[in-house]
């Protein structure tokens, strides 16, 4: 076995990077982003055809996107289309359904407890964390400077 150094480290992740052309994957990441966000205002559209209050169709909106995004992960399809568009399919709300969807099924055989209520936010809990953190910084500034 040959003692590794920088060069054959650097070397052997080179042979097994996959070269990704950035301008397609920019484009699908773009329009498969752009139906996903395209199908959420249709729903809410609908939902304010049937005389539901806006802020309540955008709740429904929210909710439908997030089980849709589970639902689509459960199948074994989101993570497919993923693959394909990358950030497209990350960003949106259906992105975070996944991201918990998914972990919950990868643990399920640990059981509920030690599986999937441990893990499930594996994935999703730093961006809540962060999420929250930030929520309360500019809800600091906008206190600040809003007096």
């Amino acid at each position: 076995m040959e003692k590794f150094t920088k060069s054959n480290y650097k070397d052997m992740v080179d042979k097994k990077e996959v070269n990704k052309k950035i301008v397609p994957h920019a484009i699908a990441a773009f329009l498969v982003g752009g139906l996903i966000c395209t199908i959420a205002e249709v729903i809410n559209n609908i939902l304010i055809y049937f005389k539901i209050e806006n802020e309540a169709a955008s709740t429904w909106t929210v909710i439908i996107m997030v089980f849709l995004g589970a639902f689509f992960t459960g199948l074994g399809m989101y993570d497919k289309w993923a693959r394909h568009a990358g950030a497209g399919t990350i960003v949106p709300i259906t992105g975070f359904s996944n991201s918990i969807s998914s972990a919950a099924i990868e643990f399920k055989s640990e059981g509920y407890i030690l599986g999937v209520g441990a893990k499930i936010f594996l994935i999703a809990g730093p961006v809540i964390a962060y999420g929250v953190a930030t929520s309360i910084v500019i809800g600091l500034i906008y206190y600040f400077f809003s007096r």
